[in-house]
């Protein structure tokens, strides 16, 4: 079986020592081992402005520049190809490639000084999917259990849902660039915070998720007898250095079972319940649907949705692939953005804010367009651009933010923050905020060291 399963399986495996265990144990004895991890500070108690978060990762880069915070005036290296239109929202220009993006401005909120300093697609994913700075900038940083926990497994574990849906679900690509990029799971957290994952294309006539279908002829009783058997063998086995892990396992077994046994978690995932009108309005593609599946798990009661754009960082095709827009070997940027990153993005990300908006949805669900950096302001030898971290551009829409709204400000070429910089752990402080979750709770790591959740939150940002 793959997805929720073997998506788990991929990820680094939890080790105790028997000092760990020990550990443990004596918080059994104190009465303490059903418990959260202990939290240093007491959180403040928040007003939830947001019920769900729907994170969209466009793995790659996009071009803050010739997208959101364009600059008509700079020089031709420096502006491209493209020229800005008028919004719906006042005061707000973006790429004229994206009109019926720009008529659902009034619906967003851009933030354009997020800034932080590594050039690397790991590090830099890490960092955008966390909200915690990497220990390095080095494209070979691998996931590891002393880095920090997903957004949505840092919900689960704080906040999570009592409502029967799972908290967290990620799809349809595991992300990376040679190796896993970190950030994609729970982490230090423990495997049962990690999300409910899956790689079956939602596109797919066949959609269908096996972790949520149990094998011909094996029923629930049995699958619990045959987990209960093997714990009975480990117990016997006397895998005391391994008590911990056998725990987490038992958990998320667990939640597994209660998903499979779930007929609200089922109908969630069934698309073939859309009108095909409805499926076409998002485009018959794998990242279109995924944005509908989006829309019909946060509509059920989902707390935080990450959608994947893509599983590599793309650049060397025009049909897709991520928002790596180098230039390589006959293929340039503008060619791709034009063919296949733009227009995707213009049929999917306009009809989500429309259909959220229509049902009710928009005003408790967040929506978060964002890379982990943009692209150099100034052109490159190929006619393309390349990393750039120090400045780009950031979508948020409902869930509590203001509407038709710009904050910080770049300077004349889109090469800095010129007013109001905005780090990763204040862009993750300000979605735990709108979620009433305390940024400044700490959560304690393998090392039993206490670490902040998020920075400050942007609070101008707010509605």
């Amino acid at each position: 079986m793959n997805g929720l399963f073997s998506g788990c399986r991929g990820f680094a495996q939890l080790r105790w020592t028997r000092r760990q265990a020990l550990r443990a144990g004596m918080a059994g004895m104190l009465g303490l081992s059903g418990l959260p991890l202990l939290r240093a500070s007491t959180p403040r108690k928040i007003r939830p402005r947001a019920r769900s978060v729907i994170f969209l990762f466009q793995w790659g880069g996009p071009s803050h520049i010739d997208m959101f915070d364009m600059k008509p005036s700079a020089p031709d290296k420096i502006r491209g190809p493209y020229k800005p239109i008028s919004t719906s929202a006042d005061g707000i220009q973006i790429c004229e490639l994206l009109p019926e993006l720009a008529r659902r401005m009034h619906h967003v909120t851009l933030i354009r000084s997020v800034t932080h300093d590594m050039k690397n697609h790991n590090s830099a994913g890490y960092y955008a999917l966390t909200g915690h700075r990497p220990p390095s900038d080095d494209q070979r940083l691998r996931d590891s259990l002393d880095l920090f926990p997903a957004y949505g497994s840092v919900v689960d574990h704080l906040a999570p849902n009592t409502n029967g849906m799972p908290t967290f679900v990620a799809y349809p690509h595991v992300i990376r660039d040679g190796s896993v990029t970190p950030g994609q799971h729970a982490s230090f957290l423990g495997k049962k915070h990690d999300p409910l994952f899956f790689q079956d294309d939602p596109n797919s006539d066949r959609f269908q998720l096996p972790e949520l279908q149990l094998p011909s002829g094996l029923t629930l009783d049995r699958l619990s007898r045959r987990r209960q058997l093997q714990q009975l063998v480990d117990r016997q086995a006397g895998y005391w250095e391994q008590v911990a892990e056998t725990r987490e396992v038992d958990e998320f077994f667990q939640k597994a079972v209660e998903l499979m046994s779930s007929p609200a978690v089922r109908r969630a995932f069934d698309l073939t319940q859309e009108p095909d009108a409805v499926r076409e309005r998002y485009g018959r593609t794998t990242y279109g649907q995924s944005c509908l599946l989006a829309r019909r798990l946060v509509e059920a009661g989902v707390k935080f949705v990450t959608v994947y754009f893509a599983p590599d960082i793309g650049g060397r095709r025009i049909d897709s692939g991520g928002w790596d827009t180098h230039g390589f070997d006959n293929t340039r940027m503008f060619q791709i953005v034009d063919k296949y990153h733009f227009p995707i993005t213009e049929h999917t990300l306009p009809v989500l804010l429309d259909e959220l908006d229509e049902r009710g949805l928009l005003e408790q669900t967040l929506v978060v367009w964002m890379g982990e950096f943009g692209r150099t302001p100034k052109l490159n030898d190929n006619e393309s651009r390349d990393h750039w971290p120090q400045c780009y551009t950031v979508l948020l829409a409902g869930g509590g933010v203001k509407r038709g709204y710009v904050y910080g400000k770049s300077d004349a070429y889109a090469m800095f923050p010129d007013e109001h910089p905005v780090k990763p752990e204040d862009l993750a402080a300000t979605i735990y905020y709108l979620l009433g979750i305390d940024p400044a709770t700490e959560i304690y790591d393998r090392s039993q060291r206490p670490l902040a959740i998020g920075g400050r939150p942007i609070l101008d940002i707010v509605a």
